[in-house]
């Protein structure tokens, strides 16, 4: 990652020094100093506080919020260090860290605290005697000015050298201006390594990313298990209760029909109406339910649903499944889906004759692929199952490729790691 005012300097020198850049940085390195003090003070404050009371045990947490006043500090650096750097550091932290403990484990704290003992000291002496120099060069560029606005008393920029008029300051001013020449150059370096400090300290390292990717990793892994587990709850609630109700419902048509076989009175075909439709709401009922979740697939695992469905199939399914063990509940359900979407479609768009559903675990991952022989030219972006299936296994960091030339065959293959 580059300093962009060091750039500024090393592209276009000359510049440099007609430009707003020196301006900048001055701002950054005084206003540095003042803050580098007051941290400075809150540190030795936090510091001698916390070892007085750490008889009465309140001196470890005062000792422990002092440890993370490196985080506001951090906070502040990276928004005061945009005068002097475009592009933004990102904030190390993870969102999941809470409370004094939580801050105190990530690394991010304690570089921030080492970056602010940094800053508080080195950086901050710096900055002062840059400000003094500073303040020094300007008033010697308006030295001429300040022997006018003073005549006819006597000025002595220089001890025990008296100063006739206005036209001797001008050596002054031409002191003053080349001082600030060298302040501006000087002000671009010390700017420029205290943000590259920043960026070693107070952005994100590559150890931080990996951190971060675990974390979406797994919180990715609980948010597929808790869809998985409303689903089964849905599935649960459904054949528990409501596909119970329809059969206790057509029970008692079929004992009204029973009570009323034999008299001559309409109800009788009504109540047989109402028991047939009660039948086909059941069915349709356990269809849902076999759409959300198979009982099969809950008790015997993928192969068994995966043999079921290929029993039940129009068309002709060669099932080659070798799975050493049960894989985890959702990788089950999403490929016993995809396996499900492929059939449908190949039943009803293919025209293929023969299928064949093949699957294997090794290398901690489960690969899957459904062939079909019919025409193929099957486009994945032109219905919404495939490419939901595709964003369902996404979630699971898996793949979903389909393959499919004019003519044939048409090949969906599955990659989930487990």
């Amino acid at each position: 990652m580059g300093v962009a005012v060091w750039a500024a300097v090393r592209r276009r020198p000359v510049r440099f020094l007609v430009s707003w850049w020196p301006w900048r940085v001055w701002a950054l390195l005084v206003t540095g100093a003042v803050q580098g003090v007051l941290v400075l003070v809150a540190l030795a404050a936090g510091l001698l506080v916390g070892v007085g009371l750490s008889v009465l045990g309140v001196g470890v947490l005062v000792l422990g919020w002092t440890a993370l006043l490196g985080v506001p500090v951090g906070a502040v650096e990276r928004w005061r260090l945009r005068l002097v750097e475009p592009v933004p550091l990102p904030d190390p932290h993870r969102s999941a860290a809470r409370g004094l403990r939580g801050r105190l484990r990530e690394r991010a704290s304690r570089r921030e605290l080492a970056y602010a003992l940094v800053q508080s000291t080195v950086f901050a002496a710096a900055g002062l005697l840059f400000a003094a120099a500073l303040a020094f060069c300007l008033l010697l560029l308006a030295a001429p000015v300040f022997i006018l606005a003073v005549s006819p008393d006597t000025v002595m920029l220089w001890p025990g050298r008296p100063v006739s008029g206005p036209l001797d300051g001008f050596a002054a001013s031409a002191a003053g201006l080349l001082g600030l020449v060298v302040l501006a150059y000087s002000g671009a370096l010390l700017a420029g390594a205290q943000v590259r400090l920043a960026q070693q300290l107070l952005g994100l390292r590559d150890a931080d990313l990996g951190v971060r990717v675990v974390e979406l990793t797994r919180s990715r892994a609980r948010l597929a298990g808790a869809f998985e587990a409303e689903r089964r709850r849905i599935e649960r609630d459904l054949h528990d209760g409501a596909q119970q109700q329809l059969v206790a419902l057509g029970m008692t048509l079929g004992l009204a029909e029973l009570e009323l076989r034999g008299h001559d009175t309409p109800a009788t075909a009504l109540v047989a109406r109402a028991r047939g439709e009660a039948k086909l709401a059941l069915e349709q009922l356990r269809t849902l339910v076999r759409g959300i979740h198979p009982q099969v697939l809950t008790d015997h695992g993928l192969p068994a649903a995966v043999a079921e469905l290929a029993a039940r199939h129009p068309v002709p399914v060669l099932v080659d499944l070798h799975l050493p063990r049960r894989l985890p509940g959702p990788v089950e359900s999403a490929a016993y889906f995809t396996v499900t979407e492929a059939l449908t479609n190949a039943a009803k768009h293919s025209g293929a004759d023969g299928i064949t559903v093949r699957g294997t675990h090794d290398a901690g991952a489960l690969r899957l692929s459904v062939t079909d022989n019919g025409r193929g030219g099957a486009d994945p972006g032109a219905g919404a199952g495939l490419q939901g299936l595709a964003d369902r296994i996404a979630v699971l960091d898996g793949r979903l490729t389909v393959t499919s030339p004019p003519g044939g065959p048409t090949r969906l293959e599955l990659e989930v790691p487990c």
